[in-house]
């Protein structure tokens, strides 16, 4: 979850740090270099940090229940049954599932050294194509098919609802999808990246939500957090290369950020938290939780629960940020959101 603000009165060009009076007394206010406007980061400021998270909580938990629940579609998609293997499955998915996110990251960090940083407007580019048009495709069957049983069936409804299916759906899809590509290689409106963001995230959270079971999704949410501590604090974790690779860093940029850093330690300066950008990756795993208990359980109270340990989780790291330059978004949240899952499940089945 990298930070940043564009309100500044003098700006270090060399480094890009840029450095202002903090409001705190004598302190030193250094804002953060933005990322390249083609990650798949929300852009925010940060007191509207919660409108993303809720959004795209709300949208993939009503596509999930659409989909898992009225419409029935319910498909183990885990690499281990938890039915057959029980515990054993739930850790080996975990393991794969996490081993797959951390090879994927080694293999981007390599081509961005051979290559160069703008192979990451192609990869992600490209990824959102795949998945914005067949995972777009899936949920507007779904709600194709929901709309279509509430009549009479007809040889004429059954001839247009194959029409629709088969031939408008995959036309009309594909343009929008063309559309969103066209624009995400494009555009340098931010509100059309951050509407392309919070699209493919819900997205993938409630396509993963209805095909991993509960305890699965859990297990997985784990090892991905445990992985985002790796990526983003070690130093060469992969995230937090991908940052340092994305900035011009020299010689005088390293002997800079050596003194930011003394500064803060020594409590003479403070990052600037007015504005954040929130990664793709969180948004779809935060949503991806709380759209798993809601299918699963059918108790939006414990989904409700799980969304506001999610938004507080997601303060507290927003407030470490006055401290660091860049931290893990899942951990807290995450951490918060399953522990009140667990908790409230457990005193609804204690009063119920």
């Amino acid at each position: 979850m990298p930070e940043n603000s564009t309100n500044h009165q003098t700006n270090n060009i060399e480094t890009g740090e840029e450095i202002t009076q903090s409001s705190e007394g004598t302190k030193e206010l250094i804002s953060k270099e933005f990322v390249p406007h083609f990650l798949p980061t929300y852009r925010i400021r940060t007191l509207l940090f919660p409108i993303p998270i809720i959004l795209v909580i709300i949208f993939a938990g009503l596509l999930a229940y659409l989909t898992y629940i009225i419409a029935g579609i319910q498909v183990d998609g885990s690499y281990f049954p938890e039915e057959e293997f029980g515990a054993a499955a739930v850790f080996l998915n975990a393991v794969i599932f996490t081993s797959m996110a951390a090879v994927s990251a080694f293999i981007i960090i390599f081509l961005i050294k051979k290559i160069g940083i703008k192979v990451l407007k192609y990869i992600f580019g490209l990824s959102f194509g795949f998945i914005g048009f067949f995972l777009t495709y899936m949920f507007a069957e779904v709600i194709t098919f929901l709309i279509f049983i509430q009549f009479q069936e007809t040889t004429l409804l059954v001839n247009l609802y194959g029409l629709i299916i088969n031939i408008f759906l995959p036309f009309f899809i594909g343009l929008f999808v063309f559309y969103l590509l066209f624009k995400y290689f494009t555009s340098k409106s931010i509100m059309v990246k951050n509407s392309i963001v919070l699209y493919i995230s819900l997205l993938i959270s409630a396509s993963m939500s209805i095909i991993l079971p509960l305890w699965t999704t859990i297990a997985i949410l784990i090892g991905v957090s445990l992985w985002d501590i790796f990526a983003v604090l070690y130093k060469r974790g992969p995230i937090k290369e991908m940052i340092d690779l994305a900035s011009t860093q020299d010689e005088y940029d390293n002997t800079m950020e050596e003194e930011i850093k003394d500064k803060i330690e020594k409590g003479e300066a403070l990052y600037d938290t007015s504005k954040l950008e929130i990664g793709i990756g969180d948004l779809a795993f935060y949503s991806l939780l709380t759209s798993s208990i809601l299918i699963h359980t059918k108790n939006i109270f414990l989904m409700t629960f799980s969304t506001i340990a999610i938004i507080i989780g997601t303060a507290i790291t927003i407030s470490g940020l006055k401290r660091n330059k860049i931290l893990p978004g899942l951990p807290i949240s995450i951490f918060l959101g399953i522990g009140t899952f667990l908790i409230s499940q457990l005193i609804f089945s204690l009063l119920f």
